[in-house]
């Protein structure tokens, strides 16, 4: 395994719980990823709910706390909100940081740090993994590495330097100036919001698409960043926020010309300091050379729905890359794998499928009594924090054994259920066309695939007779 940031510590623990020896190397001195340098100005967009102390250490705490990295161990729960101020509601970087630091020294988590991979080789005992401290040959690489790599559109003019990446958080150069961000997703709107503070004279945010605040289901922005916005919207003096193409960027004078292209003609933006705010992507190293596919402008691997490479066979990845398997991606809404309370389900999922598929280890699938079938999913859709935060990706799934008897398959990705020819059941929470919460049941009979999309309700408890009945119903063909 490559990376010692969430993703790789998630991992890490969850191999090592199961048995499956594994060297884990970072090139960093210490563990937390790209936290220990981002966000620059705010904190983080995932929320940390209060809690008494014993209610942290449950499961269902974990869908009220998307910060913290999962364990079998309650001591080893809820870590972050340990490291954060009273009150706060989101941890800033270096509190989320604090708590991958203890996560990683109270799990006993093993890493060789200051070893850095530089290139990849396949021989006949599979990937080979050359580092600054040697080689490392395996029959599985995991490479949690991030999208940490800054990404620049090519724009003519537009330079790496001048990347959200770039910025060292401090605010004073900005005082009194005139400034303009490419982009409108999250680091957009916190860079804006963070210059806000520090008295910037003139803010622009500019890029193609608009900021869609009233879908927010399929949104990556959080309300908490979009002053910006609200100023814009409301007339306030120097807060733009721009639908355009960006066409080039000029240097002149001391200052920047930011020449667009909006719907009404050609616009100039004058500026002392353009900000791209453009994104990241995954530092794949020479992968590409290995018939490694991408996706997104080449910024991601193509990934099957357990985060392998749909063309490196044996090549993993964990963290935040995830994001690159979409799932059914039904209306439009995208997975949570991007943030840590998503992928952090996907890397115990990842190291399940390795320990089962590489290293022949059988996955439990305990046998239910038909009639534990519906208390089970009720639980799970009223919950299970897997349900609740991956929404429309993981399911929890029982199978229909050959003799006619229900097994426990677990959370699985929705995907791989939908894709399978057993018979079973699988019951995820979705959102409708309408970004309204509802639980959906899968259900396959006779290699037949049904969906059966329960009612919605206003504070999302599906345990009442309504919900039993109907899951029954949908269950009847199966178990009776």
């Amino acid at each position: 395994m490559v990376g010692s940031g969430p993703g790789g510590l998630q991992t890490s623990y969850s191999l090592g719980r199961l048995g499956i020896d594994h060297a884990l190397l970072s090139a960093d001195d210490a563990p937390g990823g790209m936290f220990r340098r981002f966000p620059l100005y705010e904190n983080l967009i995932s929320w940390t709910h209060e809690a008494e102390p014993e209610e942290r250490r449950t499961r269902g705490y974990e869908a009220r706390d998307q910060n913290s990295l999962l364990a079998d161990e309650p001591e080893l729960r809820a870590l972050v909100p340990e490291e954060m101020a009273e009150g706060r509601p989101r941890p800033t970087r270096q509190e989320m940081e604090a708590g991958l630091v203890a996560f990683a020294e109270r799990a006993g988590i093993r890493v060789r740090y200051g070893c850095r991979w530089q290139e990849t080789r396949r021989d006949e005992s599979g990937v080979v993994v050359v580092t600054s401290d040697g080689e490392y040959t395996c029959r599985a690489a995991v490479f949690a590495v991030g999208a940490t790599e800054p990404w620049v559109p090519a724009i003519p003019g537009l330079e790496l330097g001048d990347h959200y990446a770039s910025l060292d958080g401090g605010r004073e150069r900005f005082q009194g100036r005139r400034v303009v961000i490419i982009g409108k997703r999250n680091s957009a709107f916190e860079v804006g919001e963070g210059l806000l503070r520090s008295g910037v004279r003139e803010l622009t945010l500019v890029s193609p698409r608009p900021a869609d605040t009233t879908r927010l289901a399929r949104s990556p922005l959080r309300p908490w960043y979009l002053t910006p916005y609200d100023e814009h919207a409301r007339g306030a003096p120097g807060r733009f926020v721009l639908d355009a193409s960006i066409e080039r960027v000029e240097r002149r004078n001391g200052g920047v010309a930011v020449h667009a292209l909006e719907r009404s003609g050609p616009l100039v933006l004058d500026a002392d300091v353009v900000i791209a705010a453009t994104g990241f992507q995954v530092p794949l190293g020479d992968l590409r050379e290995h018939g490694l596919a991408t996706v997104a402008n080449d910024r991601m691997p193509a990934l099957t729905p357990y985060w392998e490479s749909v063309t490196v066979p044996g090549v993993f990845f964990a963290g935040n890359a995830t994001q690159a398997s979409l799932g059914l991606r039904k209306h439009g809404v995208a997975n949570l794998s991007s943030m840590v309370c998503g992928f952090r389900y996907n890397a115990r999922l990842l190291a399940g499928y390795i320990a089962q598929t590489i290293f022949g280890q059988d996955r439990e699938r305990p046998r239910l009594e038909p009639g534990d079938v519906v208390p089970l999913l009720v639980d799970e859709l009223n919950d299970g924090p897997e349900l609740a935060i991956q929404k429309g990706y993981l399911a929890r799934a029982v199978r229909a054994d050959g003799d006619g008897g229900p097994r426990d398959e677990g959370v699985l990705p929705l995907e791989v259920f939908v894709d399978a020819t057993y018979d079973g059941a699988a019951a995820t929470l979705e959102f409708d066309d309408e970004e309204r919460i509802r639980p959906v049941l899968y259900v396959r009979s006779g290699g037949e695939l049904q969906e059966h999309t329960l009612p919605r309700h206003p504070l999302r408890r599906y345990d009442g007779a309504e919900y039993r009945e109907a899951i029954a119903g949908a269950l009847a063909p199966l178990f009776g």
